[in-house]
């Protein structure tokens, strides 16, 4: 048994191996959260009757960032230590939760996040190019901002101090969420460090919906969320100054 209160959520939208998912999370003896965005398939029904696990379910289909900032929310209101976050695609081996319980409780960061892409890479199997390409292009953007020295902006396996995450404000519900999260991170503080985790595609084939199917699109939808963001960071910070003037005069 952990010291720290500890809760594991699974984000979840038809995935046909989400039961084994959960099983083999289960296998930590940790509080699991299962978020349902919109499953049509039912198929993750027959694993969410364990004593532990949370469901929260989405009607519809709200997005990827949706499902993790409900897991934020859940995870402050149950006042939990710590949130470990991983895909319920099968993209994330289960087995390396225990890389991330090693580390807690971290001192040295607020966000422990797993990267595909560390040195010395650990890869499996084949993944997509066009995917890594967009990936390195969007972690360079980030880096430049943030000085994180991230190798990847888009894992979702990764470790919270829960008393951190009120300190962001977010409120993007795709899949450009965690661009977001990084730059208000870096806005509030929060301090990053990165673990290496297996890169695992189990279909090269599999392909984002509509607009964002287009890599192209795609691209400049992340490119968008990030300078809306830096602006807003900018705004705040004139209005800051402006009351602090104020406030002197």
């Amino acid at each position: 048994m952990h010291k720290n209160k500890i809760l594991v959520s699974i984000p979840v939208f038809n995935e046909a191996d989400v039961s084994d998912i959960i099983q083999r999370v289960n296998n930590f003896h940790l509080d699991i959260l299962v978020v349902d965005d919109g499953s049509t398939n039912g198929l993750h029904k027959e694993s969410i009757n364990l004593r532990n696990i949370h469901v929260i379910t989405h009607q519809r289909n709200l997005g990827y960032g949706k499902t993790i900032l409900d897991a934020f929310t859940f995870a402050r209101k149950n006042e939990y230590d710590y949130l470990l976050t991983i895909d319920g695609d099968g993209q994330h081996e289960p087995q390396e939760i225990s890389l991330f319980l090693k580390e807690i409780p971290f001192y040295d960061c607020d966000i422990l996040s797993g990267s595909r892409y560390y040195f010395p890479a650990r890869t499996d199997n084949e993944f997509p190019q066009e995917r890594y390409l967009i990936n390195k292009e969007i972690t360079g953007i980030i880096n430049r901002i943030t000085r994180f020295n991230l190798t990847d902006t888009f894992c979702g396996f990764k470790a919270y101090k829960v008393e951190k995450l009120k300190l962001m404000h977010l409120t993007e519900y795709g899949y450009g969420m965690p661009l977001q999260l990084w730059i208000q991170a870096w806005k509030s503080g929060l301090r990053v460090r990165e673990i290496p985790v297996k890169l695992i595609y189990k279909d090269l084939l599999k392909q984002f919906k509509g607009t964002l199917k287009n890599p192209v699109t795609r691209l400049n939808y992340y490119k968008n969320i990030i300078e809306k963001e830096i602006t807003n960071t900018v705004q705040n910070d004139i209005e800051i100054r402006k009351t602090r003037m104020k406030m002197i005069l």
